[in-house]
């Protein structure tokens, strides 16, 4: 598990929702109702809520078509006894995008997914993001929690400059500063050395992932809406992690 500073069901939560790269999707078949599911690959919104790039030639997507209910199950992928990782199963609806929210949900998909886009134009693709209704988080023995959607997910409000300023922070982090993000990754979260890259950021933190590596959670000391804050607290956290040495 991804070491964070303060453990809460919450905390474990908005991680696992932000790091998972793939995950089990269950829908309802259309003809007789009964459950499918599927493996898919998944990113995730500004405010966390799971998106998906699927063809309308798979089972799953005519069935969410047809009913848009689905669960998703994310979990840590940890080494030996996969039942003790922490895993969190979310409930919600598949709502396709289009227009502005589809240009969104392309573009924070394709930065964690750079290999998508050789097809995710093609007409039979589309870009769905899962709008929860419940999370059920198990994080071991006797530590199981339901928690309302509410409590985990990002709140953008306030946050309109930040969001727009995010594919160039992401570009500027990548191209300028790949030595910050390794002391990120390294000495705040306890990965190994790797080509570290910026996949995304929001309010609550930055997102980043290498190849071959797991995906990585760096939440922030507080909350942030506006781009020169961004700069601020990325400083901050490379000064931070220069010090842990």
């Amino acid at each position: 598990m991804q070491p964070t500073a303060n453990f809460t069901a919450a905390n474990l939560t908005r991680s696992l929702l932000r790091r998972s790269r793939q995950g089990a999707l269950a829908t309802l078949m259309t003809a007789s109702g009964d459950p499918y599911c599927s493996l898919v690959n998944v990113a995730s919104h500004y405010d966390g809520s799971p998106i998906l790039l699927i063809s309308r030639l798979a089972v799953h997507t005519k069935n969410l078509l047809a009913d848009p209910r689905v669960s998703l199950m994310l979990d840590e992928r940890a080494a030996g006894d996969p039942l003790e990782g922490s895993r969190i199963m979310v409930a919600g609806t598949a709502e396709e995008a289009d227009g502005e929210l589809k240009a969104i949900l392309r573009r924070r998909y394709l930065n964690v997914h750079p290999s998508a886009e050789s097809f995710a134009d093609f007409n039979d693709f589309s870009f769905f993001r899962i709008r929860l209704t419940g999370v059920h988080l198990v994080a071991g023995f006797g530590r199981i929690v339901d928690l309302r959607p509410e409590k985990i997910l990002t709140s953008l409000e306030g946050a309109d400059a930040l969001v727009a300023a995010e594919q160039t922070a992401i570009e500027h982090m990548n191209s300028d500063h790949r030595d910050a993000l390794n002391l990120y990754a390294t000495r705040l979260l306890g990965a190994e050395t790797a080509d570290w890259r910026c996949t995304g950021c929001d309010p609550d933190g930055l997102d980043m992932s290498a190849d071959k590596r797991d995906a990585l959670r760096l939440d922030f000391p507080r909350r942030i809406v506006a781009p020169d804050e961004l700069r601020v607290i990325l400083k901050e956290l490379a000064e931070k992690a220069r010090a842990s040495a």
